[in-house]
């Protein structure tokens, strides 16, 4: 029916996955672009082997290239050349045999590529381990891909068969890639330096450079315009296989008297010019840091400019970590640039430069080289049909998602009325394989849960719940049922409507700053020195910043008026901060943060401390556990039977005190989003305390899981609703908690659902909403009681209203923590 449709459009547009690359798109010897005028070979077996035959796939003529003479590995003679007309950024390579429908066999087993930018001056393709030879076809009929690594980027591209032995090859070839828009053939710089750390070599040369090698590097372009850059640490990078510093450039200023490295870009033609944009390393603690200064000169005609720009990085005391600085050009006309980087320390490393454009000299002189299409016109008409047809079909989809959502929406209210008298019915067949016959279909819910069903028993009268009774005193249903919001602001647009105070915390310097006491009011917090930070470790990274462990001093001056006292001793904050490129909205919704998080005042929520707002980055200072997040604290810790009763009150004592900030969130209309063991720390005396840390972490990547378009998602720890009708509420908040506390009795040995691939999570919050008893629950943990898995799983009710409150989950944990202390 259209209930279900809809629920199973929902499903299979959540588990489509986005492509993991954007420069890979074939250019042209399949679909017919490149004409057969640019495809040219040394020579051809006959007529109807020619080089215009060499197109992957195509089967025209006797079916692919074949060179008249044999490939021999001493020669290699015999090529295959492909004009791509402009420079082009080429990724990949695929090549395939030739078989003419059984009257053929011959393929390469293995061939070499050289590429040129101009036509003169040809380079031999080496991989980032220097071999120049690649593995090609087994045989005649399969499409083998090649991953060009480093890529190249050139307007010609010859193949080159190789054989170890005597024998007739064929080619039949397809390149992929994107144009190349820099424009940019060549940079020159002065040759990278070697670095000794502790006994180690790293060697910072560009290793992929193909120009000419000498005193310095010229004609060429490598690794600084490869498409990557490098990692934090030089040291390390994301190449397997590779030697320290590898993709980094780098200099030392005891070579350069002037203390400034000079690099020159040529470019194809006379363009506009707006940024530039540099990968710096910044491990400032090794020497490195981002240059100082950056003065760049322009070329248009044949004499340089004498006006030059200037540009001055800010200068980042607080984070390592390498990062682009970008560089304003001034939107100058030219076709070569030379820049001067200014040293601000012992060591400069560069690992990609890159340059953005706003327009082209239209009376700039045209490459002798480039050949006119005549076609121009009609593959533009083409183009511009296609987008449009795109644009209606892209249009028709967003409205045929509404009509479902709708309908979706109605029928999640219909099953939720107390008064509904008919089940949804929904036929197995809504995700069979569309490969398969109607016969062979079969339901893939059925195909991924082997478990057992486990019934919840909710809080109603089941000998479960009279367990509960028992353990924890009576609770009447009608306590557990509460009216619940549908929709209820995530922080960034919370309305904080009360505030508690929060007694000083024992054995741990604790300072905040400005923080009003008034409910309701907007203060203003006080900006912090960013130098009396020391950086300390990179806690993590997101989408628009980054979170550092920073060691603190001086913080007595900022004391809020609640404080117990001025605190010398230095402590340590985690501090949040802003990149200086985010966009607009991201730095609206950082200050909007911080405005709420400096009103949260609770024992079991952390703390904002500080501010440092006057200038970039921005960033938030706040409190930072001694003994890290709830997670990494309790997987060090094992179950032993001897000590089961007193670590399961250690547990519940934690599980307590997260509902405790929970419930004084809830208590402001404060919906989470994100609880889990990860987002929790720990203290002094097993201390709990909320946070939002978590999703910045690349330790807990794998709890995140992403969907095309949309940002990540913690799908393990969220409610059914909130991931087939994106709603976050304080119930969907009470269902992260059941999870979390799941989390804690298993002391994070295991990820929820870890039997469960991400797509299956998925599936399974399919089967809540159908709710014909095949969803799947996290199973008991080895120290749990029956009553207290009975409270985890009504978190899990699939009718929102009858989960219970962070109010009732605190009160039954504080009662069950009274009776395990008198038992």
């Amino acid at each position: 029916d259209s209930d279900t449709t809809g629920l199973d459009l929902v499903l299979l547009m959540l588990l489509v996955h986005s492509p993991g690359h954007v420069c890979r798109y074939p250019l042209g010897m399949t679909g017919g672009k490149i004409q057969d005028e640019d495809i040219s070979a040394s020579s051809q077996w006959s007529e109807s082997t020619a080089a215009r035959y060499g197109r992957l796939d195509f089967h025209d003529g006797d079916g692919a290239w074949c060179p008249d003479a044999v490939a021999e590995s001493s020669s290699l003679k015999e090529f295959l050349q492909v004009d791509l007309r402009t420079l082009h950024f080429v990724t990949l390579v695929g090549t395939q045999g030739r078989h003419a429908e059984g009257m053929g066999n011959e393929f390469a087993q293995r061939y070499r590529i050289k590429y040129s930018r101009e036509g003169s001056l040809w380079v031999s393709w080496r991989d980032r381990q220097g071999s120049q030879i690649i593995e090609g076809n087994e045989n005649a009929y399969d499409v083998v891909l090649k991953d060009l690594e480093p890529p190249i980027i050139a307007r010609f591209v010859r193949f080159m068969p190789v054989t170890d032995h005597s024998m007739t090859v064929c080619m039949r070839v397809e390149l992929y890639g994107c144009e190349w828009l820099d424009g940019l053939v060549s940079y020159s710089a002065p040759l990278g330096h070697e670095m000794i750390i502790r006994g180690q070599h790293v060697n910072l040369n560009d290793t992929t450079y193909d120009g000419a090698v000498g005193i310095s590097m010229t004609e060429g372009l490598g690794q600084l315009t490869d498409g990557s850059w490098g990692l934090d640490d030089f040291t390390q990078s994301q190449v397997y296989g590779v030697w320290p510093g590898y993709d980094y450039v780098g200099w030392a200023n005891v070579s350069f008297p002037s203390n400034e490295v000079e690099m020159m870009f040529e470019f194809d033609r006379i363009r506009n010019f707006s940024l530039m944009k540099v990968h710096c390393n910044n491990m400032y603690t090794l020497g490195v840091r981002i240059f100082q200064q950056a003065v760049c000169y322009f070329r248009s005609e044949s004499d340089w400019e004498e006006k030059a720009v200037s540009f001055k990085p800010r200068v980042d005391i607080i984070s390592p970590s390498a990062r682009f600085i970008t560089v304003a050009l001034g939107n100058r006309m030219a076709n070569a640039i030379k820049c001067h980087f200014a040293f601000s320390d012992t060591w400069m490393m560069f690992s990609e430069i890159a340059f953005q454009q706003s327009g082209v000299q239209h009376l700039s002189r045209r490459n002798p080289t480039h050949k006119t299409d005549d076609s121009n016109t009609r593959i533009l008409v083409g183009c511009l049909v296609a987008i449009i047809v795109i644009l209606l079909a892209i249009i028709i989809i967003i409205l045929w998602r509404q009509v479902w959502q709708k309908m979706l929406e109605k029928a999640f209210r219909r099953m939720l009325d107390d008064e509904l008298t008919a089940r949804l019915s929904v036929p197995r067949e809504a995700f069979t394989n569309s490969s398969t016959s109607d016969a062979e279909s079969t339901s893939t819910y059925e195909r991924v849960f082997p478990l057992d069903y486990q019934e919840p028993c909710g809080l109603r009268k089941s000998p479960e719940f009279r367990a509960t009774e028992n353990l924890v005193g009576s609770v009447s249903s009608q306590q557990i049922l509460g009216d619940l919001p549908d929709m209820v602001p995530h922080y960034a647009e919370a309305d904080v409507v009360r505030q508690q105070e929060v007694p000083s915390t024992r054995g741990y310097c604790i300072a905040a700053v400005g923080v009003p006491l008034a409910p309701g009011r907007d203060g203003a917090l006080e900006e912090f020195p960013r130098e009396k930070l020391t950086f300390k470790e990179k806690l993590g990274e997101g989408q628009f910043g980054e979170v550092h462990l920073c060691e603190v001093r001086g913080m007595q001056d900022f004391m809020n008026k609640d404080g117990s006292g001025p605190c010398n001793e230095p402590f340590l904050v985690a501090v949040k901060t802003l990149r200086e490129d985010a966009t607009k909205n991201a730095r609206n919704d950082f200050l909007k943060e911080i405005r709420i998080m400096s009103r949260l005042r609770d024992p079991n929520i952390i703390r904002l401390l500080a501010v440092c707002v006057e200038s970039d980055p921005l960033c938030m200072i706040t409190e930072y556990m001694e003994n890290g997040d709830l997670n990494q604290f309790l997987s060090r810790h094992e179950l032993q039977t001897s000590t089961t009763d007193r670590l399961f009150h250690t547990l519940i004592h934690m599980a307590t005190q997260i509902a405790s900030g929970m419930k004084y969130l809830s208590s402001l209309n404060f919906v989470h989003r994100d609880l889990a063991t990860r987002n929790c720390l720990v203290g002094t005396n097993r201390t709990i305390k909320i946070a939002d840390f978590g999703m910045s972490r690349n330790l807990y990547r794998a709890d995140y899981y992403r969907i095309q378009g949309r940002a990540v998602l913690p799908i393990r720890w969220m409610s059914w609703e909130s991931i087939l009708l994106g709603k976050f509420t304080m119930a969907s908040d009470v269902w992260a908690f059941g999870v979390t506390f799941w989390e804690t009795l298993m002391l994070c040995k295991e990820q929820p659902y870890s039997q469960l691939s991400d797509e299956e999570v998925i599936e399974n919050t399919g089967e809540f909403f159908r709710d014909q008893n095949k969803q799947v629950y996290l199973p008991k943990p080895a120290c749990c009681s029956d009553a207290v898995y009975c409270l985890m799983q009504s978190c899990w009710m699939r009718n929102a209203k009858e989960r219970p409150t962070f109010q009732q989950i605190h009160s039954t944990l504080m009662e069950c923590q009274g009776y395990l202390h008198t038992d």
